[in-house]
């Protein structure tokens, strides 16, 4: 069993959830949340931790944002918004058990003392800003290293804010080469 609680959007983001792995899960009725849920949380978040596993879409991320504005303690897991599509729905009950487990596995805290060691120069550099395919390669970069996909400036963010290292950021721009070439 998974020690931290997964905090998801919705009922049936639990179903999935718990199909894909042996985890206690909380949904947070997309944003009608109040005080007291967030309180809840960060009781639950001192005590075994919080794995956040929110839609892979603008709802999804402003849930995020706000619940680990509250919760510092807590990990982020991220699904690919390909691999949470059906239909035209995009949400977490749409992915697979297997891509459910990849991303719990893959969740990161948010490192409080954040190391800014990434730059723009970075991204430009790698072809992950402003060149061919960029998109697709921010969006590879982010399902490899689990942090979801995002602009250049949010992946920039990201990569500081995750604890990315220099070694996982350079094996994935690897993998991402043979896939798109230079």
């Amino acid at each position: 069993m998974i020690k931290e609680i997964i905090v998801v959007e919705g009922k049936d983001d639990i179903t999935a959830v718990k199909a894909a792995v042996d985890a206690e899960v909380i949904a947070t009725g997309g944003f009608a949340y109040g005080h007291k849920f967030i309180k809840t949380l960060k009781r639950i978040g001192e005590k075994r931790g919080i794995i956040i596993l929110t839609d892979p879409d603008y709802a999804g991320e402003q849930i995020r944002r706000d619940l680990s504005k509250h919760i510092k303690n807590c990990k982020h897991a991220f699904l690919p918004q390909r691999k949470a599509l059906k239909k035209g729905d995009i949400g977490v009950e749409n992915a697979t058990k297997d891509d459910i487990i990849k991303a719990i596995e893959k969740a990161r805290p948010n490192i409080v003392d954040r190391n800014d060691i990434f730059t723009n120069e970075d991204l430009v550099d790698n072809g992950l800003s402003g060149g061919l395919n960029s998109r697709e390669k921010r969006e590879s970069l982010g399902e490899i290293l689990g942090i979801g996909y995002s602009n250049s400036k949010q992946l920039l963010n990201r990569l500081n804010s995750f604890g990315v290292t220099r070694e996982e950021f350079q094996l994935a721009l690897e993998r991402i080469e043979k896939e798109y070439g230079k």
